[in-house]
Formats: C-alpha cells, structure tokens, sequence
C-alpha cells in the first residue's frame, strides 16, 4: 500500500491560494481591524468574491476524503491573522453543527443562508455556551418546548460568548428539550433572520480576535417553525425514548460539532503559532548584538529549533485527527482532543517565545508578535479548555470517569 505525506495537486494550489490570499489582502488589514474592532465586512466581501468566503468553498474543503483541506486553508488564513480569519470562519462552525444534525432538506435549505453571497455577504453563529454552561453541557438553561397546535417550537434562554452573536443571519441554537437527560436531552434548532424575540447584546471587548464580533444571544419566547428542528421531529423522539430507556446514545448536539471541529482549531492556533515563529527567525537573523546576529546565539537559535520541532508534530497530530474525523475512525485516544490541546498550547509557548526573542521590540505594536500573543491565548480556552481536553483524553486511555 502507497503511503506518503506530500499534498496533491489540488491539495498544494488549495495551501498556495489561500496563502495568498492571507498575505495580499489578510495581513495587510490586520493591525487596523484589530484596533477598530469591528467586523472586517470588506475583507469577508474579498473573500466572497474570489470564492474562499461562500458554501461552495466550505463543501469542498469538507468534500476532500483526506480531511486535509480544511486544515490547510484554516492555518494559512490564520497565519494571516486570527481576528480576521476567525471573522471568516466563524461561520463555519454553525455550518458544521447543521452538517452534525440536519437532514439533506435542512442543508440545502439553511447552509447558503449562512453565507449569503458576493453582493451582501452574511455570517452564521452556533449558540452553545452559556452563563453557567461552558465545558459543563448538561448544565444547559435554554429550554425549548413544543407547540403541537402550533407546528413550532419556543425557545427561551441566554447563550454567553458567541462569535457572530446578534449579527448572524443564521443562529444555530442548542437547547435543552428535556432537562432530566442533561445532555442527551438537547437538540439543535435553526433561528431564521429577523426571527422575533433573539437580541444580540452589545460585542465584547476581547484580548485578542478583536476583529471578530463576540457577544451574548438573548431568546425570549423565539417561535421557529417545526422544520427548523435540525433532524427533525421523529429522529429526536427516537433519541430521546432510548435516552430514557438507559441505551447509550451515539452524540449529542453540540459535542458532535465540537468533536469534528476541534483539528481545525487546532489548525488555526498552528497557523498563529507559525506566523510568530517565521516572524521572530527573520528578526533574529537580522537584528544583531555583540556584532553579529542575535540567531548565533544557542539560546535563540535552540528556542527557535524547538518551536519549529513542535510546529511539525503538531501538524502532524492535526492531520492524523482531520483524516479519522473525515473517515468516520474511532477517535479512540481522543485524537481529536490531543489536537487541539497540542496546537493550543503552542500557539500560546511560540506567540511568547517570539516576543522575547523580539526583546523590546516584540511587547510594542509596531511587530505583530504583540497581536498574535493576545489572539493565541483564546485557543486554551475555547472550544473545551486545555483542562477539558486531558479530562477528555485522560477518559478515553483509561476508559474510567476520571474527575
């Protein structure tokens, strides 16, 4: 059997293109989004245009059977920049949880609202965490009930750290339809735009991501129609009778989507990770002390040999989880976990190593290893803390409820 790791050629042109596109139109914008603020809406236009911002794009990175693709693209935008990479593919991740949950209807239906299109480019949000609900899923407070009479369902609840929260056109809302299950009681649901009763609060000033909108999802008495159910009435019913009747249910809502997920976060903090050390090798080869470059000197040149050495393995590890993920494999050492908290944890050690390599220089706002610090830290945080991912991946190699 051939085994290899060099790219195909669509693979290559994939990488090339976006690397492109993140160097031309990215890097450029990055430092004056990062201190507006503000959502990047004529870059996501840019993107729109050229085809990377859009649901054919994102079908065909998820159509490659390798799960590369969208690795590939998520590492070279965000080696552009993470506010604005994640402004772009924030969306996505609404994408991916219709993709987990909805039936084919419900994806040619809702999956191009996401995006809209070249001339009025839109963003989509998934609404999972929440006040009292981060890590901790079962502790679910947004409730949906049922209207028979009515074919709908009524949705109530406040969702806490939402990327594209209030400016979405789609809102992907887990909620909780019968608490007593915890987790294996929740479904997904979309909510429309303009859909009565869901407000955005004000965007939160962040750290870092700064050009991407975050804020909190109020729902107060959100009527969506049936069919916005994702999967749809009978299948949640089916799940919700073996819930009861003590059968292990095979995914939850919004663990599915973090379980397909979780290698492309990772890819994203790689990508910051390996602008910072591509960043800091140029500056160390140039800026000089003692009369030679500061690169000649072992302590720099051996913290910029490891960050590279972890920069490779951790892709590696991406790819690995990217591939089982795509090829439905059993992530049976929690690979997609040990991803993401690998990646995470080097975006934060190489975004930090290259401001002290950097000196001075690298703690002030002329040198973007400052920007790329304050966007690395996040990747410990969201999606599952660092803590949560050995939680997860300590379960799953000694198959006990480890607390």
């Amino acid at each position: 059997m051939a085994f290899g790791f060099d790219l195909t050629e669509e693979q290559a042109d994939l990488r090339d293109w976006v690397h492109g596109f993140a160097k031309d139109v990215v890097r450029p914008a990055a430092a004056e989004w990062d201190e507006r603020e503000e959502t990047p809406w004529p870059v996501i236009q840019e993107a729109a245009k050229i085809g990377l911002y859009g649901f054919e794009s994102l079908a065909d990175l998820f159509g490659d059977p390798s799960g590369i693709s969208l690795q590939l693209a998520n590492e070279e935008l965000f080696w552009g920049d993470a506010g604005i990479g994640m402004a772009l593919f924030g969306t996505s991740l609404a994408v991916a949880g219709i993709f987990a949950a909805g039936t084919p209807d419900q994806l040619a239906d809702w999956v191009p609202e996401c995006f809209g299109d070249e001339n009025d480019p839109k963003v989509a949000a998934f609404c999972v965490s929440e006040p009292q609900a981060g890590s901790d899923v079962s502790a679910m407070r947004t409730r949906a009930r049922y209207d028979e009479a009515k074919d709908e369902w009524v949705i109530n609840g406040q969702k806490a750290w939402i990327t594209n929260g209030g400016i979405a056109n789609i809102h992907v809302v887990v909620a909780s339809v019968d608490p007593d299950l915890g987790a294996r009681g929740q479904a997904a649901f979309i909510v429309p735009p303009n859909t009565p009763g869901l407000a955005g609060n004000k965007k939160i000033k962040k750290l870092g991501l700064r050009a991407s909108h975050t804020a909190d999802v109020f729902l107060d008495d959100v009527r969506v129609p049936g069919s916005c159910l994702l999967g749809g009435k009978d299948r949640l019913d089916r799940r919700l009778a073996r819930a009861r009747e003590g059968t292990t249910a095979k995914g939850q809502a919004a663990m599915a989507t973090f379980e397909v997920s979780r290698p492309t976060v990772g890819a994203q903090a790689l990508g910051i990770a390996r602008a910072a050390y591509e960043y800091a090798l140029e500056y160390a080869g140039d800026r000089e002390a003692f009369g030679r470059p500061i690169v000649d000197n072992q302590a720099i040149a051996f913290a910029l040999a490891d960050t590279r050495t972890e920069i490779e393995a951790v892709r590696l590890l991406i790819w690995q989880a990217a591939w089982m993920a795509r090829n439905d494999k059993t992530f049976d050492a929690a690979q997609g976990s040990m991803a993401k908290l690998r990646a995470g944890e080097l975006a934060v050690a190489a975004t930090e190593k290259a401001i002290q390599i950097l000196g001075g220089a690298g703690y002030s706002r002329e040198h973007p290893v400052e920007r790329m610090y304050r966007d690395a830290k996040i990747y410990t945080i969201f999606e599952g803390t660092s803590e949560i991912q050995r939680l997860v991946i300590s379960r799953a190699i000694t198959g006990r409820h480890i607390r």
